[in-house]
């Protein structure tokens, strides 16, 4: 799955959260609890949270673009790629109301004990970040569609002239993000555990 198709618009004005530390932030999106998704496809209503102690990632790119939920309602999202990275300390939640039963929490946890987690190829839509992040070889205001440094194969419908920005690495610590969705080639989860549970039960 190294290529998408998106629904896309024109995102000229969306360079307000195209920022270092939120491209940063953005390299950790991992869908664990949505599986990985298929290349064109329509989100869900709703969000799921992923936390990391550590990222390592080479090969980075961020640009906007639209998500569609099954309906049609577009969502406005940040997407990060990364030819691949290397996570510590991983985990991930998302709650489900549950009618007449209450809120259910899936939660994922893996890359610890010394142990990482292993993605290649990957994408992340999301819109709300933090981390402590260094970036190495980036540039900042690169239109989208001259963009280089990212995964080979990227057919995400964006606008070619908008604002992006791209490193040749980043490393990313304390990370703490919300997504919608994630698409990866590859991804390797060392130390898997999962638990469901009711009530909100969510990594941060």
């Amino acid at each position: 799955m190294e290529s998408q198709a998106r629904g896309g618009t024109r995102w000229k004005r969306f360079a307000v959260v195209m920022v270092p530390s939120v491209a940063a932030t953005a390299a950790i999106g991992v869908a664990l609890a949505q599986g990985a998704l298929a290349a064109s496809f329509s989100v869900s209503g709703q969000q799921f949270k992923v936390s990391a102690d550590l990222l390592k990632g080479k090969g980075f790119v961020q640009y906007g673009t639209l998500d569609t939920q099954h309906g049609g309602k577009k969502i406005p999202v940040a997407v990060s790629a990364f030819k691949s990275a290397k996570i510590k300390g991983l985990c991930q939640s998302v709650v489900i109301p549950v009618p007449l039963f209450g809120d259910v929490s899936l939660k994922l946890t893996a890359g610890n004990g010394g142990k990482e987690v292993e993605a290649k190829n990957l994408f992340i839509d999301l819109d709300q970040l933090e981390a402590d992040a260094t970036f190495r070889g980036i540039n900042i205001g690169v239109a989208a569609g001259d963009t280089s440094k990212g995964p080979d194969g990227d057919t995400n419908k964006k606008d070619p002239s908008s604002f992006g920005q791209e490193a040749d690495s980043v490393t990313l610590k304390g990370v703490k993000q919300t997504a919608w969705a994630t698409n990866a080639g590859t991804f390797k989860l060392s130390g898997l555990s999962m638990k469901v549970s009711k009530g909100k039960n969510e990594c941060y």
